[in-house]
């Protein structure tokens, strides 16, 4: 059989790979053979394109759809409620795991049951982000075990119960701290390398207090997670043409710590149980959400009604009915 004119071929030869143009039919080599070069036809390739990698139909799946890559996820607060449940995510997504927060034992534990469910990594930090220091030494110790953070999820974060001057500012600005100058230094800190590596996902635990009309109590609460949805649409813009996808999630009342830290417990009792969230679900969609680029996800129908109806009912109707419902569960 002839091989068509002018088509490009490759040989191999002491090891390396030489390309050459043919002007005739390969049956020429017949007639005039060459003595110090002799090309078999086991070793004649077709030239394979170059793909970058990880290939575009890899980015944006699991590392465990990937055959050899593995990404290792960092999550802060995530020694129970939401941090927690997105540590489990996280891991049977295959994801190995450095956990941080403040209290060591809580997060050996949760760390040892991970290692024994997944088979997976997981690098346990003890920080307090609401020193300044904090973000400086975390990212200094992740990077002297040898992680490279893939993923990143700023959970960590509590709430100021009561009015704004009933509280010292140390409080107001410990709070600040966490909820706002750590997630930014964070990731801040972190991004580059995700835009280098050409993949990365950011989770932004905001709320939907960030949303709707901040009733009286809690006052900085609001305006922090208001800040984080802003801040997460901005980034994701930014960076989505690098792989790298930011959302902010917004869920609504959750059951965990959160109202046992504030000690508003008796109060979130008077809601009703339709309104309460389950963390496992929370992060299952807030995983889902930021693989699939959303830039804001607001979790559960109930939610997502409430926001809708917050933009397009008169605004004194809204601030009337906020002010209204939120002396029922907040203290003021």
């Amino acid at each position: 059989m002839y091989e068509t004119a002018n088509t490009n071929r490759i040989g191999l030869v002491g090891g390396l790979y030489l390309r050459f143009r043919t002007s005739r039919p390969s049956a020429c080599f017949a007639r005039r053979p060459i003595k110090r070069l002799m090309l078999r036809s086991s070793s004649v390739l077709s030239v394979p394109p170059v793909k970058p990698f990880p290939p575009q139909e890899f980015r944006g799946l699991s590392p465990t759809t990937i055959p050899s890559v593995k990404r290792t996820a960092l999550i802060t607060g995530a020694s129970s409620g939401i941090g927690e449940a997105f540590a489990e995510v996280f891991a049977a997504e295959g994801f190995d795991l450095a956990i941080a927060a403040r209290r060591e034992d809580r997060l050996q534990a949760v760390a040892d049951r991970l290692r024994t469910k997944y088979g997976i990594r997981v690098e346990v930090f003890v920080a307090d982000l609401s020193r300044r220091d904090a973000v400086e030494q975390l990212c200094a110790q992740i990077a002297a075990r040898g992680l490279h953070v893939d993923a990143l999820v700023n959970n960590a974060g509590y709430g100021v119960p009561g009015s704004y001057t009933s509280s010292p500012w140390q409080r107001h600005d410990e709070f600040l701290q966490v909820l706002v100058t750590a997630v930014c230094e964070l990731t801040y800190r972190l991004l580059p390398g995700m835009v280098e590596r050409g993949y990365g996902r950011i989770i932004n635990i905001a709320s939907v207090a960030g949303l709707v009309p901040a009733p009286a109590g809690h006052t900085l609460y609001g305006a922090s997670k208001a800040f984080l949805i802003k801040f997460s649409e901005a980034l994701s813009n930014e960076v989505r043409r690098h792989n790298v996808h930011v959302t902010a999630l917004c869920p609504g009342f959750t059951w965990s710590e959160f109202h046992d830290v504030t000690g508003t417990r008796a109060q979130m009792k008077a809601l009703p149980r339709w309104m309460w969230l389950d963390a496992a679900t929370v992060a299952r969609q807030g995983f889902d959400a930021v693989m699939t680029g959303q830039a804001t996800y607001v979790n559960g129908r109930v939610y997502r009604t409430i926001v809708a109806l917050v933009r397009y009912l008169p605004q004194w109707l809204v601030y009337s009915v906020g002010r209204r419902v939120g002396r029922s569960y907040r203290k003021a």
